[in-house]
């Protein structure tokens, strides 16, 4: 009953359809562009996105409890399809006991670099332990994403602290851009780092969300 009208909660009711077809994606805000980018270009438009703060790249320790909220308020809006848009992102397994005690899926891999690459491919570049990743996002927000997390704005002493035990600086791009691929540059040599570029597309990102069809498989 809904206690601000006379009406009665109906399960074939238009909008209780709507919420059962519905699939809540819960996304890191620093991909929602590309999750946006490939639910368009597959017409997926049962998709619901919801992001969380993209800063939380540089503090994973507030991912699991602000997806277990965002679980639950997904639920009191009567939606029960949820897909979470975060690989393990640095929450050393917490992500997965919340997605297992909820009962909901995620993105498969250790972090975007990993599924943008294809998670397959990105097992198997041995050097990659030794390179410090750029996404799309974080090339056009590598001050703000990198540089001013770190303080090497304020004590760029500190750079060979962070930084000195990489070898190289990898930009994985998910869109074919000349100006992000100078801005990639441009932060490989500030951080003194060998360059190096992959175009990946959208990785294992496309066939995760291409798979959460809605029941009639539409």
């Amino acid at each position: 009953m809904n206690a601000n009208s006379n009406e009665v909660w109906d399960d074939n009711s238009p909008l209780q359809r709507a919420n059962d077809e519905k699939v809540r994606v819960i996304a890191c805000g620093a991909i929602a562009r590309e999750v946006i980018a490939v639910c368009k270009a597959n017409s997926l438009d049962h998709i619901d996105l919801q992001c969380l703060p993209a800063i939380w790249h540089a503090y994973p320790e507030k991912i699991a409890p602000g997806v277990e909220q965002a679980i639950a308020e997904a639920r009191a809006e009567g939606i029960e399809r949820i897909f979470v848009g975060y690989a393990d992102c640095g929450t050393g397994g917490l992500l997965d006991a919340l997605c297992a005690r909820e009962g909901v899926a995620r993105i498969e891999g250790p972090h975007c670099y990993s599924f943008f690459a294809g998670n397959e491919a990105f097992s198997r570049n041995d050097d990659d332990v030794t390179s410090f990743f750029l996404t799309d996002f974080l090339a056009r927000q590598f001050e703000a994403f990198v540089v001013e997390p770190l303080g090497l704005d304020r004590h760029p002493q500190l750079l060979p602290m962070y930084f000195g035990n990489y070898r190289k600086l990898v930009y994985l791009s998910q869109v074919e851009d000349e100006e992000l691929q100078r801005k990639a540059r441009a932060a490989a040599d500030y951080l003194g780092l060998e360059y190096e570029y992959r175009f990946t597309g959208y990785g294992d990102l496309a066939p995760a969300l291409t798979g959460l069809r809605t029941p009639s498989g539409n």
